[in-house]
């Protein structure tokens, strides 16, 4: 039976977080520079979202803390990073999109990968933290369960207030290389 190491290796790898723009290779004539002052500047003209508190749920198999209501303040911030930053987004590989077409995908969501380079962003959009890997479902309410535990207190509004810039080293993990507080 696998272990609380077992199943959190996968998020581990990538750190706590919530992935706003989907993670991209820089398009050719861009830099990192150029991308640092573009999401400085983004952050600076966006305000914070505010939800309802979080609460643990299974999206897909896998564990994951989202905001109870609705997310239209967090859709707004993220519809801005993927509106805003994406003449940094190199086009996605056709093997890339034929790994995305493969679930099948809704017709607004095929329009959405064509656009944006991935299904699963505007209206698509699911603000959620990622905390496990995905479980078999007779694992599932033990793994809640247990991870309720060891959860803070998630009552009280969810605030963002700032978008991070990661990379991805040569082992794979993510490092955050700066974060931007939202002024705007």
């Amino acid at each position: 039976m696998p272990g609380l190491d077992d199943i959190t290796m996968t998020p581990r790898k990538y750190g706590f977080h919530a992935t706003l723009k989907p993670p991209f290779r820089l398009a050719e004539g861009q830099d990192v520079k150029a991308l640092e002052a573009a999401v400085s500047d983004l952050a600076a003209g966006l305000a914070p979202a505010i939800c309802n508190e979080l609460e643990l749920t299974t999206l897909g198999g896998f564990l994951a803390l989202t905001p109870q209501d609705d997310m239209q303040a967090v859709r707004r911030v993220a519809g801005a990073c993927v509106r805003e930053l994406d003449r940094f987004r190199a086009p996605a590989s056709e093997t890339e999109s034929a790994r995305r077409r493969k679930v099948g995908l809704s017709p607004r969501q095929e329009a959405l990968l064509a656009q944006w380079g991935y299904p699963y962003v505007m209206e698509e959009f699911r603000f959620h933290m990622t905390l496990t890997a995905r479980l078999p479902q007779a694992d599932i309410a033990r793994w809640s369960a247990a991870v309720r535990r060891h959860l803070p207190d998630l009552r009280g509004l969810f605030v963002l207030d700032q978008i991070a810039l990661c990379g991805e080293r040569k082992d794979g993990r993510f490092e955050v290389i700066h974060c931007y507080k939202l002024t705007g």
